[in-house]
């Protein structure tokens, strides 16, 4: 069954200082309100990205200016309406994501930088899936996309594939030497091997009835404190003492609550009681190893996609930063309430 195409909302906008509007007059030829890199942005262009953006907007002006019910538009919101403040947003997201296509364009990887371009392939990515569907064929993912849908979709593909055309020549903008993936994983070599940590640990628990005096556990305390090793307390009534070892990470929640008291010793350390039906528990750290090139091994990918995507977000500001943006703020100014929030 396929889905009701709606128009969704979803903020990603940038930096608002990161867009120079300029006052220079573009001719409306086609509904032009602005340009990018030579690259005419339409009115209904700016109304797709204002009605993405209004949601994220309206919950930023409320916050800030602690507003309640429902966002008058047209009323100022500090120096601003709530209106110019949602275009200057979706300006602002049109220039990055505007950029990014423009990238793509130029590695071969997207047809069109235009708006009219992206309705058209989302008309056919629709219309291929509904063909697909009614020759009862597996369509993964959705039957059917409204524009939101799949813009996302195609923006975050087209990404992923920038990324992937541009660090993968050695001469690339965007690519990660063995060095540099080195070099982050001894700068906080702690954080990475985490899960290559093996702890060897001792533990002692000791049966304490449920309503227990205090002056008991007290006394229980005062003994650990004395003997500075469980292993002299093995012999307490009851109490039964194990040694153990465990290497970092795991899911499970037993895993996670030893991981929370055995990271926070240093070999020789015992831990504070930890309470548990009807007995408390006392860990000692003996000894802690880590095998740094099995650590290196399993998290060199990730640290080495980290830092490709950290050399992305520079790349592509330095971009929208060098690209040459026009505004006819006139035209902008003159897109009412009623356009934003009317569904086309």
């Amino acid at each position: 069954m396929k889905r009701r195409t709606a128009v969704l909302f979803a903020g990603v906008g940038a930096a608002l200082a990161a867009l120079v509007l300029t006052g220079a007059v573009i001719s409306q030829r086609g509904g032009e309100v602005a340009s990018v890199g030579g690259h005419a942005v339409t009115r209904d262009e700016l109304l797709f990205h204002m009605r993405r953006l209004a949601p994220a907007v309206q919950n930023e002006l409320r916050n800030r200016y602690h507003l309640t019910g429902a966002v008058d538009w047209d009323a100022r919101a500090g120096d601003r309406s709530a209106l110019q403040r949602l275009a200057e947003r979706a300006l602002d997201e049109v220039k990055r994501d505007k950029t990014t296509l423009i990238l793509a364009k130029e590695q071969g990887l997207a047809g069109s930088v235009d708006h009219a371009g992206f309705l058209a392939e989302l008309a056919e990515e629709n219309e291929r899936r509904a063909q697909a569907v009614a020759r009862g064929e597996v369509v993964y993912g959705l039957t059917e996309f409204s524009p939101d849908e799949y813009y996302s979709h195609r923006l975050t593909e087209l990404t992923t594939r920038l990324k992937q055309r541009l660090s993968a020549d050695a001469n690339g903008p965007l690519h990660v030497g063995d060095a540099e993936v080195r070099r982050e994983f001894d700068a906080d070599r702690d954080s990475w091997s985490a899960n290559a940590t093996t702890y060897a640990y001792a533990k002692l628990v000791v049966p304490v009835p449920d309503g227990g005096s205090a002056a008991r556990l007290a006394k229980l305390q005062r003994r650990v404190d004395d003997a500075g090793r469980l292993a002299d307390l093995a012999g307490e009534p009851g109490a039964r003492f194990t040694k153990a070892t465990h290497k970092g990470g795991g899911m499970a929640a037993h895993q996670q609550d030893l991981m929370a008291v055995l990271g926070g010793l240093a070999p020789g350390d015992i831990s504070a009681p930890v309470r548990g039906d009807g007995q408390v528990t006392y860990y000692e750290l003996t000894g802690k190893t880590v095998d740094e090139d099995a650590a290196f091994a399993e998290y060199a990918r990730r640290i080495r996609q980290s830092l490709i995507d950290r050399k992305f977000g520079v790349y592509l500001q330095r971009r929208v930063d060098d690209g040459h943006v026009t505004v006819d703020t006139a035209a902008v100014e003159s897109i009412t309430t009623e356009e934003v929030h009317s569904e086309t």
